[in-house]
């Protein structure tokens, strides 16, 4: 069913991948938001804009700004009247051992993009979507939002706010025709991977039997996630499973930490051939 999209992080990885899939449905009406927006107007430069007729708004938005949040939401309520889901994507990973963490700047960047940034989206379209009776609210969190990761503390942190976040405001949105859905996968091949490939801290982002591509994440979203709007996803289930029995049992998982980081940067070797 054709419906009225806000994507960020659209100049890139999934959050572009998911834009071109939806500009494939004619019917689909779509704003693509990044802070690049010189990347989005090369990307998306065969699609006709909105005000010329397409279905397609470029908007440049810093997700850490809360005055460009609400440009981007009256732009859209002005061109198309309604938002029906809400794609929050856009996000920063910036591998860190403890002892190596910048103070205040690595905290703000990971907090004030991933977690601020979230919040800010979601909260921007409540109030249209309440009014509306409907609407989806699509939160990409990650793997690590369940389970965390030795090297990538930060990133940890950030996204099990992100999931924390996504899970009550489901809960409290649901009366409302709202739902929210908290999307958790595992390492995914985007530019944002391609950083790690050289860095030991983020061994372990590389331990699963291997990373899942943008396309596997898209269908995803316009696959199950949109079409049964589940409160969580995990992508893949089995590495979910996983994920939820180490974050029970943390000190037991532990003890597993270096096999699973040797088996990682194996992985993570292989991955820059």
């Amino acid at each position: 069913m054709a419906q009225t999209y806000i994507v960020t992080g659209a100049a890139s990885g999934i959050g572009r991948a998911l834009c071109e899939r939806l500009l494939t449905d004619k019917g689909n009406q779509v704003c693509a938001c990044d802070i690049n927006y010189e990347a989005l107007t090369q990307i998306y430069a065969n699609h006709k804009l909105a005000d010329a007729g397409g279905s397609l708004i470029l908007q440049q938005l810093d997700v850490r700004d809360v005055q460009q949040w609400q440009e981007v939401v009256n732009t859209v309520i002005a061109q198309w009247q309604r938002i029906d889901v809400m794609c929050n994507i856009a996000g920063v990973l910036k591998d860190n051992w403890i002892a190596d963490i910048v103070l205040p700047d690595d905290v703000d960047l990971h907090f004030d993009i991933n977690v601020k940034g979230t919040i800010f989206g979601t909260q921007s379209v409540v109030d249209t979507m309440r009014n509306q009776g409907s609407g989806h609210i699509i939160n990409v969190a990650s793997l690590a939002a369940l389970s965390p990761v030795p090297g990538l503390s930060l990133y940890s942190a950030s996204k099990y706010a992100v999931r924390a976040y996504s899970l009550a405001a489901g809960m409290e949105l649901e009366k409302y025709g709202i739902a929210v859905t908290t999307l958790c996968p595992d390492a995914v091949q985007t530019p944002m991977l391609d950083q790690q490939k050289d860095k030991e801290q983020a061994a372990l982002t590389f331990s699963g039997s291997r990373t899942l591509t943008v396309d596997e994440v898209v269908d995803a979203i316009v696959g199950p996630v949109l079409k049964k709007r589940p409160f969580e996803m995990v992508l893949p289930p089995s590495r979910g499973v996983v994920a939820k029995i180490a974050n029970i049992f943390p000190q037991t998982t532990a003890n597993f930490v270096d096999s699973f980081r040797k088996q990682g940067a194996k992985r993570q070797d292989k991955s820059k051939n």
